[in-house]
């Protein structure tokens, strides 16, 4: 992990790459209760036996799971210290070039995209990465937007 003390160092790594997060297991215990938790029960998702028959031979996660991971991945990344708050304040760009097929393993890279102030703290702007390890392309690519309050 990588910490930065205060914003102004955090500034200083504007249009580098910080690094990457530990490896996650995708289970389909963790696709299911995501499917309760937002009532997206669609057959690719948490019907094996039919996914099985279906375009990826196996359930894949909700592109929306995916995405939800991308806090704490990124939280493996790097700190900021020195701020009383960090918020979400949104994301830009979202895609989702590739499935996840369940069990497998993902991590998130994060690139320092922009530090702007703002009226209640700084903007950052960090572009992240989901991968799966043996995948081809990007699971997620994501802007997210924050806003840190010092």
């Amino acid at each position: 992990m990588r910490t930065f003390q205060g914003v102004a160092e955090l500034e200083q790594a504007v249009g580098t790459h910080l690094g990457y997060s530990e490896w996650h297991t995708v289970t389909q215990d963790q696709i299911d209760t995501f499917a309760r938790g937002t009532g997206d029960h669609q057959w690719i998702h948490v019907d094996p036996e039919r996914a099985a028959e279906g375009p990826f031979g196996t359930t894949i996660a909700h592109g929306y799971l995916t995405l939800s991971l991308v806090p704490m991945l990124s939280w493996q990344v790097y700190a900021v210290e020195g701020i009383r708050m960090g918020v979400n304040y949104g994301a830009d760009k979202l895609r989702f070039p590739s499935p996840v097929p369940v069990d497998s393993k993902v991590r998130a890279g994060v690139e320092l995209r922009s530090v702007t102030p703002g009226t209640v703290g700084y903007q950052v702007v960090s572009r992240v990465t989901v991968e799966r390890e043996g995948g081809d392309k990007p699971a997620c690519v994501v802007d997210v937007v924050s806003v840190l309050v010092p």
